[in-house]
């Protein structure tokens, strides 16, 4: 007996989740092999983002933010973790690793920079609390304007003006729009969406590798020539993320899927506005780390993704108890 074609694709998902950090790997390996063509898909990272938020929202429920609004001290933890944890970070690694000027300010502003909306993907794949990770996303977002060059200011000891009102509509484009219709879509065509769910994980795992292909292809020099220093550098912070972030959300005794949304939302920045900042304020070379920082956050948080995903959330374990009815 054949399989039903919306079945092989459901398990092509399946396994494109599991191995989302290989995948992604192999993503940065071709845009390094590649530039030239990778490179061409810079122009549509937007879009990309987009297209993976909107299947974020597809799979959230108005229920999901109500839940995250009646738990506030969930959202405010990891927001005061994104701008304690990783601009302290960010100074701290690179004048510990003796890297100056430009350098530096660019760890710094990498570290200043909102959660990245590739994060609430990552989150997704993590079965971690993606309304939670959302939410943080945005709140996040629209408070950089003044928290973004109050940091970089106080820790780079430079003035950085933010275009506040291109901010917003960055993050009302690429996040809060995409998510709003995806969840209207799910209200008001539950049935169709349920069709849709199970190959949603294909959608996501394709969007980021394509995006890490055209951020690689972009930055292929710059990732060649940067050294082995910097790369440490960017390692070493983004980990930092990740451990803080998690280790803060356990101390507030958060549950295990919301403990993941804040690792993630904490480890991971938006890197891309990091970097435009930082061509644009400073110099080219203050941009590399914040490049760097683009490639690898979404290899490790691929792999992260694919390390949990294999590791149920309490709740999910209790759902499957009572699906089977044992106890």
């Amino acid at each position: 007996m054949s399989t039903p074609p919306q079945g092989a694709v459901a398990r092509v998902a399946e396994l494109a989740g599991r191995w989302f950090g290989v995948l992604v790997i192999l993503g940065a390996a071709v845009g390094l092999a590649l530039p030239g063509p990778t490179a061409t898909l810079a122009p549509s990272v937007p879009l990309l983002l987009g297209v993976i938020m909107f299947g974020m929202g597809l799979t959230l429920r108005p229920a999901d933010f109500a839940l995250v609004l009646r738990r506030p001290w969930a959202v405010c933890i990891g927001i005061v973790a994104q701008f304690a944890v990783m601009p302290v970070a960010g100074w701290l690694v690179g004048t510990l690793l003796g890297l100056t000027g430009a350098l530096l300010v660019g760890m710094v502003l990498v570290g200043s920079a909102p959660g990245g909306t590739s994060s609430n993907v990552i989150v997704f794949l993590a079965k971690g609390d993606v309304a939670l990770s959302v939410t943080m996303t945005s709140v996040s977002t629209l408070l950089a304007p003044v928290m973004t060059p109050l940091l970089v200011l106080w820790l780079a000891g430079s003035s950085l003006p933010v275009d506040t009102a291109g901010l917003l509509f960055s993050i009302v484009q690429t996040v809060l729009v995409p998510v709003v219709a995806g969840i209207l879509l799910r209200v008001f065509a539950s049935r169709l969406v349920a069709h849709m769910l199970p190959v949603l994980p294909l959608v996501s795992v394709t969007g980021v590798v394509l995006v890490v292909a055209s951020v690689v292809g972009a930055n292929a020099d710059a990732v060649i020539s940067s050294g082995a220093l910097l790369m440490l550098a960017v390692v070493l912070h983004n980990g930092i993320g990740y451990l803080l972030g998690y280790l803060a959300a356990r101390a507030a005794r958060l549950d295990e899927a919301s403990r993941r949304a804040v690792s993630v939302e904490i480890g991971m920045q938006n890197s891309g506005l990091a970097a435009s900042l930082a061509t644009v304020h400073f110099t080219p070379l203050a941009a590399l780390p914040a490049a760097l920082f683009s490639v690898w956050h979404n290899i490790s948080g691929a792999a992260i993704a694919s390390f949990w995903a294999r590791r149920p959330t309490r709740d999910d374990r209790d759902d499957r108890t009572s699906a089977t009815g044992t106890g």
